[in-house]
């Protein structure tokens, strides 16, 4: 159902002036718009809260205050016609930067559809020469717009956006516009000439997500940071080797795991010990698949001890599966945000002695990969339980691990 902005925009507005009062003093008129619009924040917020489970809702009040009516009720659609958490929680993020630009840049809420010289307007001041910069102040971002976007926590970076961000954003900012049932110029040959020129002129080497990969001696390391048998050190021992055991599970998949997806399987059999543990994890829908289909990965032996001694410990038999820890112990009854997961990783990594800034969460996928061709493992076997579906991406991992040590390094 498209969205009715001409309503939306006149709920806006708030009366029309047929209904104020002829004559009100000019202190009750501001002091009316003040309560209009502090209303219209608070019922945005409060709207936010009825999709809290698939948006960073602890920027909750800053987004009420940026995004207007039609922004929420757009989400709220999303939400309804059950769009990847993911891909949600990412759509807000662009929207939330895009409307705080568009403030910081034009005095202006962004105009639905942009016309192309906002457009074009957006990629100068994102992709930029730091060169002529030096040279020229004028040269790209302007220092109040990126000023007033920094104190506000959206911009971090120091230089230009990488063009993969500015892309991306571009798609959402194209994808929102459409879902308003309106066309933009985010096809136009001006548009397309300016992102390839501003790409050319500075070019810059795409990074991975974690600068090293977390491999079979890296995780050994992190786990031997969790020694102890404290709460703490029991569900980050789990959190550990249930994400890199289960194909290198990333870290939204990880924190959003629930025990209703946990399936205890028959033990497997082996030829000198005991019989193994065996777990399946039913994924659903996930960044590359479907949740139509029922994507299934498996756990093996000590990841599924790791897994049931935190249970245990932490007394959960049902919803969220790895949970916060208050000061005093206590386990909290929601789940773990993704980014909590990424800082568990470096704080472990810092307690191994190593260099926390070189791992993030996604270390533990790419290592799964790199570990499994280290260890001879056929690259259709790891994807099955990786669940990449491009073997172009999961070979890449591949070929890093095996091209030092192979014959084509070794010709002299």
């Amino acid at each position: 159902m498209v969205v009715d902005l001409e309503s939306q925009i006149s709920n806006d507005r708030g009366k029309s002036r047929s209904q104020r009062p002829s004559k009100p003093a000019i202190f009750d008129r501001s002091v009316t718009r003040a309560k209009t619009s502090q209303t219209s924040v608070e019922r945005r917020a409060e709207e936010l809260d009825t999709i809290a489970s698939v948006l960073p809702i602890e920027r909750r009040d800053e987004l009420a205050e940026l995004l207007t009516d039609q922004d929420v009720e757009t989400l709220r659609h999303l939400v309804n016609q059950g769009m990847g958490d993911n891909t949600l929680r990412a759509l807000t993020s662009d929207l939330a930067y895009l409307e705080a630009w568009g403030l910081a840049a034009t005095g202006r809420s962004l105009p639905w559809p942009a016309p192309e010289a906002l457009l074009l307007k957006f990629v100068a001041q994102h992709l930029w020469d730091p060169e002529k910069r030096a040279t020229d102040p004028g040269h790209g971002m302007p220092a109040d717009v990126a000023d007033n976007l920094r104190a506000q926590g959206f911009l971090k970076s120091v230089g230009p956006h990488a063009p993969a961000t500015v892309r991306r954003r571009l798609a959402n900012w194209s994808t929102l516009t459409k879902w308003r049932g309106l066309d933009g110029a985010f096809t136009s040959p001006a548009l397309k000439s300016a992102i390839r020129l501003a790409v050319r002129a500075v070019p810059r080497t795409r990074k991975r997500k974690s600068a090293k990969a977390v491999t079979g001696d890296i995780l050994a390391k992190l786990l031997a940071s969790c020694e102890t048998e404290n709460l703490r050190d029991i569900r980050d021992r789990a959190i550990l080797m249930v994400a890199f055991a289960s194909g290198g599970r990333r870290r939204s998949e990880i924190a959003g795991l629930r025990v209703e997806q946990l399936t205890e399987e028959q033990p497997i059999e082996v030829a000198d010990g005991a019989p193994l543990p065996s777990l399946a994890i039913h994924l659903g829908r996930t960044k590359t698949t479907s949740g139509e289909e029922d994507n299934v990965v498996y756990l093996t032996g000590r990841p599924v001890e790791a897994l049931n001694a935190w249970l245990a410990a932490a007394k959960i038999g049902r919803g969220s599966v790895f949970r916060g820890i208050g000061r005093w112990g206590t386990v909290s009854k929601r789940g773990l945000d993704p980014q909590s997961v990424n800082a568990i990783l470096k704080q472990r990594a810092e307690m191994a002695g190593l260099e926390a800034g070189e791992f993030s969460a996604h270390g533990l996928r790419s290592g799964y990969l790199t570990e499994a061709a280290h260890r001879g493992i056929p690259i259709q076997e790891a994807m099955e339980q990786s669940l990449h579906r491009s073997v172009q991406q999961a070979s890449s991992y591949y070929n890093t691990a095996t091209r030092r040590s192979g014959r084509a390094a070794r010709m002299l």
